[in-house]
């Protein structure tokens, strides 16, 4: 009798995770409603999944105007833009697992096109990273970065820059127009395969030296295309070989299959919802990465699909440090790797990993979520979180560029009512 005690108490502790996390979800149900009504999103998705991949909490709403023959569910596709960057790195630590890479080894050992790379400095020789919108820089008197000067780079670029986007790379987004615009005219996602794509990148200056300085952009995309050289296969066939199909992950992936229907592109920046014009969605000129089935060119920092059931597998992973149905991907110490401390270390709200944000405790004393959380997003607005003290994953789902100014603190007001509901529970 003890023991058939025991048993019913271990499976009503194991099924009771979505009470235990979520008690009412209700209100988490009336803030994704108020961001479909106050017209700043087309469609939301929230999901929450335990270690097991059980649902704990999911809830979607959309503007049925907008979004007429999509149903917003878990196997709903989106473009997931830089969430397809830890996927890149992921593969970058297996491959050094494997010993085909390291992560000192230089650039050039595998894209030897970059060998003659320059770096863009202004009038009296000061690299462009200090320059551009919204960099809180002052520039000198009679310094102005546009036009550039061309200087050479004697410093080698490394595996590990490219992870911690301190390789020089960037995206047109600088805010100076002369990097900006030499960029859009390249139009690289507009590439038609790696080679192609290498050849654009090796006319372009770099930001900065290599080391200097972290500066987020084409990075992530690169490193793909070192993985894609180092292993000699696509990174369309590493991520199927290595991630999907070994660990049984369905809703991650590289192009449409024949029966896959993409959401719409939509705008905010003119204050209201619309779908977007064609080019405006420019963050690598007037281009964005090819999904179609025919498509040779993968894109590491920006190319993936993705359901919230698929990549929340893939986020599985990472909670469980590298494993997930029975087959280990990475060593644990590799995971470790990811999340720890590299970059962005004097800052407020956490630090960067490998591409992986770390939430400091000042989440916790704003109502954003908790310390220690595992965090990152993509262009069109999807967001992720893994909680590793509770053993679950999150995602926020949707797909809009330039999020009008209703919807802005999004991912905090939600993120923040579902520990506000943990917290409650825990005292």
């Amino acid at each position: 009798m003890k023991k058939f005690l025991i048993l019913i108490l271990i499976i009503f502790c194991s099924c009771d995770k979505s009470i235990t996390l979520i008690h009412d979800s209700n209100k988490l149900d009336s803030i994704v409603d108020k961001y479909i009504d106050n017209g700043s999103q087309a469609l939301l998705l929230v999901r929450l999944e335990d270690n097991d991949g059980n649902s704990i909490y999911q809830y979607s709403n959309k503007n049925n105007t907008l979004v007429p023959d999509h149903e917003i569910n878990e196997k709903t596709w989106f473009r997931i833009w830089s969430m397809s960057k830890i996927v890149t790195i992921s593969l970058t630590m297996d491959l050094v697992e494997d010993g085909i890479l390291k992560l000192d080894d230089p650039v050039t050992k595998y894209i030897p096109e970059f060998v003659n790379l320059k770096v863009a400095v202004s009038k009296k020789g000061k690299p462009l990273s200090g320059y551009g919108e919204g960099l809180g820089i002052d520039v000198l008197e009679n310094d102005e970065p546009c036009p550039y000067q061309l200087v050479e780079n004697n410093f080698e670029m490394t595996v590990l820059q490219l992870i911690n986007h301190e390789a020089g790379f960037y995206y047109s987004t600088t805010g100076i127009n002369c990097l900006d615009n030499i960029l859009n005219s390249k139009n690289l996602a507009a590439s038609k395969n790696s080679n192609e794509l290498i050849q654009k990148l090796s006319e372009l200056p770099l930001v900065d030296y290599p080391g200097n300085k972290h500066f987020y952009g084409l990075n992530t995309t690169v490193l793909g295309l070192v993985n894609e050289r180092a292993s000699g296969e696509s990174l369309d066939n590493l991520v199927k070989n290595r991630i999907t199909e070994p660990m049984n992950i369905k809703g991650l992936q590289y192009n449409k299959n024949s029966d896959t229907k993409l959401l719409p592109v939509f705008s905010g920046v003119d204050s209201s919802i619309r779908y977007a014009n064609d080019g405006e969605l420019d963050i690598m000129g007037t281009y964005v990465p090819g999904y179609g089935i025919e498509n040779e060119l993968f894109m590491g920092g920006e190319g993936m699909i993705g359901t919230a059931d698929g990549y929340a597998d893939f986020l599985r992973m990472l909670l469980n440090h590298g494993e997930l149905n029975g087959h280990r991907f990475l060593n644990e110490s590799s995971v470790k790797e990811i999340y720890s401390p590299h970059t962005q270390l004097e800052n407020d709200y956490g630090y960067n990993g490998y591409n992986l944000w770390i939430t400091s405790k000042l989440y916790k004393e704003k109502g954003y979520g908790d310390e220690g959380l595992w965090t990152g997003g993509g262009y069109e607005g999807t967001h992720f979180w893994i909680d590793p003290k509770r053993d679950f994953v999150g995602l926020i789902m949707t797909q809009m560029f330039e999020t009008p100014k209703a919807g802005y603190g999004r991912d905090n007001e939600i993120r923040g009512e579902v520990y506000t509901q943990i917290f409650k529970n825990e005292e």
